[in-house]
């Protein structure tokens, strides 16, 4: 069966916002009218991991979209080929966005009987796994999830972030003090530059701020696939990743933890892909 795809603008809820670029991955389901197995909305990383990861996203999507599933991808506000700067992002905004994403999903795929709907997954990478999370608790409909390398808080992703402001200029021998310069200079409102994007306030403290807490359960036996990659043998989830994930099983997730051999293709410096990765999603969320 051919490969078909749609790329659209999503109007914004809010109209200041403007317009939100998106992939759309029919699900390629036998005959016609079937109903897809299930609804999948990709929320991608945080800046220069999000163009690291586009090819691993496309075809983790074309994977999902042959077995059966519809998937969306959305750039957030200020990423990709949405409206607006990566300064004009909040942490807020970007949750809505994710939102905007599931009704729109649901939209175009609803069945006739409210027992009959597709499950919808939401499909996080790195921060997007943050913003899933969050997200969930604004959509009226149960929630699984796929977790690609999830973190347990934003907090270290954005420390991760700020040391490449730090890096360069430590490189220029004026690294004393950046750091603590950097926070001070958001902590006032004040937006800053940082590899080439502008980072404001509002999109920083709501990465700092941010845990992956399991949602209150919609429904029983909702599903959390948490999958990580490694370039190591035998290589096993760490202690944070563990007591992460038992946080969700005691809230009631069913969640089935995976490693696979691969690299980490968000933040290598040529595009490379995890093959072992995708077929694990595949099989994982059937």
């Amino acid at each position: 069966m051919s490969e078909t795809f749609q790329a659209f603008f999503l109007p914004a809820n809010s109209a200041d916002t403007g317009q939100r670029f998106c992939l759309y991955h029919p699900a390629q389901c036998g005959a016609d009218g079937d109903a897809p197995k299930g609804l999948v909305l990709y929320i991608h990383p945080f800046a220069e991991e999000m163009n690291k990861s586009r090819r691993m996203a496309a075809l983790q999507s074309r994977a999902l979209a042959q077995a059966g599933y519809a998937v969306l991808q959305i750039d957030l506000l200020g990423c990709g080929d949405s409206s607006g700067d990566f300064g004009d992002a909040t942490w807020q905004r970007w949750v809505s966005d994710v939102v905007l994403g599931c009704q729109w999903l649901r939209s175009q795929n609803h069945v006739q009987g409210d027992a009959n709907q597709p499950p919808l997954w939401l499909w996080g990478l790195r921060a997007g796994c943050l913003l899933a999370a969050e997200a969930a608790r604004q959509i009226d409909a149960p929630c699984n999830f796929v977790f690609w390398q999830a973190p347990a808080a934003g907090k270290p992703l954005l420390q991760q972030f700020l040391r490449l402001k730090v890096a360069g200029d430590l490189l220029g021998g004026q690294a004393k003090g950046v750091m603590q310069a950097l926070r001070d200079q958001l902590a006032s409102g004040t937006p800053v530059e940082i590899a080439g994007y502008q980072l404001a306030p509002g999109l920083a403290s709501g990465l700092e701020q941010a845990t992956l807490a399991p949602p209150a359960l919609k429904q029983l036996a909702q599903r959390v696939a948490w999958l990580e990659v490694s370039t190591r043998e035998n290589a096993t989830l760490s202690p944070i990743s563990a007591q992460t994930i038992a946080q969700w099983q005691q809230v009631g997730y069913a969640v089935a933890s995976r490693i696979v051999s691969g690299p980490a293709f968000w933040q290598t410096t040529e595009i490379e892909d995890a093959p072992a990765l995708i077929a694990a999603t595949t099989e994982v969320v059937s």
